[in-house]
């Protein structure tokens, strides 16, 4: 039998995912001998911007890294700040945030579920020609996003980068009144996103479960989104003030993102399937019902099923921001005061991909003179690459048209964020 010849997969610029990025895979001999996801988009130095601001400028800076997670960067700047000025937030000020990062996830996974990764299991080159023939499929998506962006706009001031986030709290405090007429949106919204997980449930997924450290956030009562210890399943367990003794960044060649890695065990997952195997018992009753109905178990390591894992979650959101909505008094205040503190301050909370790190340094005069951000999609970045390597060696018998189309879903899985991730200060790089 004659040698296969080699082949190069390259995707110039992936589709359907945020920011600008492409992929290349090497198969020589029967094996791959590369797989890499080269980030060309330009770093935008936010640690940069942010040196010389004041620390009360930090939420509203930092939402501009995102238009789709804006309130994920807002909430990790803002409980940085607090930790670092010795200031607790809690009560009905703790759940609005709570429930601005549930108008968040909706709107974030029900764009990513339906628009952008379910027209890979479909067979579409996007949600547009998929509209043609799945025309509810589209429309009920919309409609889901639609309730996330009105939570999100009510609480946070409006739905892309909102401007009510302020260290202590919130400029303006909701009524009880208005956020009670999103109930009839919400409660449809659940509806809508138990249909997109039974919908997402039937899509036929490769068997392919990935055997690396799961890592986010674990709360003693909640769901993790604002807050927790960053813990793994392979047994890590620290408040955030210890993540970068356990975890580190470096340059590559290839790509203007960093990659990220545990100290002690390389690669790494955070994101929707993290999440969920750690915090399965966190669920709400209806969206552990949920997943079981779609035959998850309690953890799922298949990164193919995380658009049903996403569905999942958004059920969860819908449920979460109901109940807090029910339980809603408004508090005397919309903030409490923060005075400047010189000093370090971290934190981390649970972005719609996955768990997300802040650290500030600042002066006596509350300016920030350091800052450090670690997107999730920079903590994926290498288990994606490994992802590609393992996928494409267990299906060379495919032809190099269909062997990219499955590339590029591979990437798809993780919902990557590329604009996030090229946030970085300095660019050190030998491409010789």
């Amino acid at each position: 039998m004659s040698a296969r010849p080699p082949r190069t997969i390259t995707v110039k610029a992936l589709a359907r995912v945020d920011g600008e990025a492409g992929l290349s895979v090497k198969i020589r001999k029967g094996r791959v001998t590369a797989a890499l996801v080269n980030v060309f988009e330009p770093p935008r130095f936010f640690e940069a911007f942010l040196r010389g601001r004041h620390f009360t400028e930090a939420p509203d800076l930092t939402a501009r890294i995102c238009g789709i997670c804006p309130v994920a960067y807002q909430m990790s700047a803002v409980h940085a700040m607090e930790s670092l000025c010795g200031v607790t937030v809690d009560g009905a000020l703790r759940d609005l945030r709570r429930l601005l990062y549930c108008g968040e996830w909706i709107e974030s996974h029900a764009l990513h579920v339906a628009m952008l990764h379910a027209p890979d299991f479909l067979g579409y080159e996007s949600a547009l020609h998929m509209a043609k023939d799945h025309p509810g499929v589209v429309t009920d998506a919309l409609r889901l996003k639609k309730a996330g962006n009105a939570l999100v706009a009510l609480v946070g001031g409006r739905e892309i980068h909102p401007v009510n986030v302020k260290v202590g709290g919130f400029w303006r405090l909701p009524s009880r009144e208005a956020l009670g007429g999103l109930v009839p949106v919400l409660s449809e919204a659940r509806e809508l996103a138990l249909a997109l997980v039974r919908l997402v449930a039937t899509f036929p997924f490769p068997e392919f479960d990935r055997d690396l450290p799961l890592v986010a956030l674990r709360h003693p009562d909640e769901y993790p989104m604002n807050e927790g210890r960053i813990v793994s399943t392979s047994g890590l367990d620290i408040p955030a003030s210890a993540y970068e003794g356990h975890f580190f960044e470096e340059h590559v060649p290839h790509s203007n993102a960093l990659h990220s890695a545990l100290r002690e065990e390389g690669h790494y997952l955070v994101g929707p399937l993290a999440r969920y195997s750690l915090n399965f018992d966190r669920l709400s009753p209806l969206a552990q019902m949920a997943a079981r109905e779609a035959g998850l178990g309690t953890s799922c390591r298949n990164p193919f099923r995380s658009i049903v894992v996403r569905a999942v979650e958004t059920v969860y959101a819908c449920d979460e921001a109901l109940r807090l909505i029910a339980c809603y008094e408004p508090p005397s205040a919309p903030s409490v005061p923060v005075a400047p503190s010189p000093g370090s301050g971290c934190a981390a909370t649970e972005a719609p991909r996955g768990l997300l790190y802040h650290r500030y340094r600042l002066d006596g005069e509350g300016l920030i003179r350091q800052a450090k951000i670690v997107p999730p999609t920079s903590q994926n970045l290498r288990a994606i690459e490994e992802d590609l390597a393992g996928f494409a060696a267990a299906n060379l018998e495919y032809d190099t048209k269909a062997l990219t189309l499955l590339c590029e879903q591979v990437v798809r899985n993780y919902d990557p964020c590329i604009s996030c991730a090229t946030h970085f200060l300095t660019i050190d790089r030998d491409d010789r």
